[in-house]
């Protein structure tokens, strides 16, 4: 009996220690720099547009006719990866399991996801974490009006030089025998485009 209760006990200090680390671990992700990177795969209905600096002449203006042209279609799919090079400057990794997120284009909330891709970062080091984006910009004209929609998504894309302020919030995740738990407060990361 009493090695069963010091083999359970050993179990259970294990357990959590395991879950103090990734509670740590993920503590050490919120203490992290974020800074953009780059923007990439960016598709609108079905039309690959690449990377954003690399936007053509003729690919703005096919943009600028899907959106205007957004109240006559039953959807607008859009797609891309936002590239964030974070860089950890503690003295431990850090670290999560997967991750969910939520983006805000100039207040306008835009999509909410999840990566169930676990991510590292040592002491000292900077990763590029890449995001994947899918949203439907057809809902998103019938919650706000297609003509916010439009302005925004020309702002964020380029098409315009208005300043467009990306507001992303993180929650990370982390493994407990087996189930995902989710940190209970985002991290907070905000980027600026364009404007003069």
């Amino acid at each position: 009996m009493k090695k069963f209760i010091l083999i359970l006990s050993a179990v259970v200090l294990m357990t959590g220690c395991d879950v103090m680390n990734k509670i740590g671990g993920a503590y050490q992700l919120s203490q992290s720099e974020y800074r953009y990177n780059s923007l990439n795969n960016i598709q609108l209905s079905g039309m690959n547009l690449g990377n954003a600096s690399g936007i053509s002449l003729s690919n703005l203006a096919a943009i600028s006719t899907i959106l205007s042209g957004g109240s006559a279609m039953q959807s607008i799919p859009f797609s891309m990866t936002l590239n964030m090079d974070v860089t950890n400057p503690n003295t431990t990794a850090a670290f999560l399991d997967a991750l969910d997120y939520a983006i805000q284009i100039n207040e306008m909330e835009f999509v909410e996801g999840k990566m169930d891709i676990p991510i590292r970062i040592e002491p000292g080091e900077t990763k590029m974490v890449a995001v994947p984006i899918s949203v439907d910009l057809k809902s998103l004209m019938n919650r706000y009006s297609q003509q916010r929609v439009t302005s925004e998504m020309s702002a964020f894309l380029g098409i315009t030089p208005n300043k467009t302020s990306v507001s992303v919030k993180l929650w990370p995740k982390f493994l407990v025998g087996g189930t995902l738990v989710k940190v209970p407060a985002p991290i907070p990361v905000v980027f600026n485009f364009g404007g003069k």
